[in-house]
């Protein structure tokens, strides 16, 4: 039995756990995303980023899609702030657009991105569902959708090997933002029931790391009575 969730704050919207989150290595983690994004096709150029933080996956994603451009929303302006100073830095300012935005309320039309892609968002929702929904909403008939995050673990002991793992380098109140979100993720049942409950397969979502899981569908694939 995994243990029991516990919420954190839904917005990191205070400059330092901006400040704090940015500076945290999340490289490996922002290669792999990218990695698996495209290995899977991108089926257009446009790309909505849900919660995408201080804008290092879309970034990321840029650099290596010459023709890619990506609507990077998040809730939390102090977030958006930072992703604002690091695009402007990378000179991505022309294919990357910045938006303040509520996930459970997305102000696009429906089936106006190709892809759309969210990594390590969920946990922060207490419930993830009409997030979720606003996203298969928002994405064109046979456009791609990659959602990861993180998932919780079965024990104590489990959590405090993957915070000394993962973020054992990192400075303590960055440790503490790591165990607390490894607290508030999602198990893999949980999330294949919700996937589910939108007419997915439930296999869709897979464990694609010791940490994470990845649901990965195009519309259209929902499951047909």
């Amino acid at each position: 039995m995994s243990l029991v969730r516990v919420l954190e704050n839904e917005v990191m919207d205070s400059l330092e756990e901006a400040t704090t989150y940015d500076e945290m290595d999340h490289s490996t983690v922002n290669t792999r995303f990218v990695d698996d994004l495209l290995a899977a096709g991108l089926p257009g150029n446009d790309v909505l980023d849900l919660g995408t933080g201080t804008a290092r996956i879309p970034m990321e994603l840029c650099r290596r899609h010459a023709d890619c451009r990506v609507m990077a929303v998040d809730a939390a302006g102090a977030m958006l702030d930072q992703a604002y100073y690091n695009i402007s830095a990378a000179e991505l300012t022309g294919r990357i657009q910045l938006a303040q935005a509520d996930g459970r309320k997305l102000p696009y039309a429906d089936g106006l991105f190709h892809a759309v892609i969210c990594n390590t968002i969920v946990h922060h929702i207490a419930d993830p569902l009409p997030v979720l929904a606003e996203a298969v909403r928002v994405t064109a008939p046979g456009g791609l959708l990659m959602i990861r995050d993180l998932t919780r673990p079965d024990t104590e002991e489990q959590l405090a090997t993957l915070v000394e793992q993962y973020a054992g380098q990192e400075a303590p109140y960055a440790k503490q933002m790591f165990g607390d979100s490894l607290r508030a993720a999602f198990t893999l049942a949980e999330i294949r029931d919700m996937v589910a409950s939108l007419g997915f397969p439930p296999d869709t979502v897979t464990m694609t790391s010791d940490r994470h899981w990845t649901w990965l569908a195009r519309k259209g694939s929902e499951t047909r009575e």
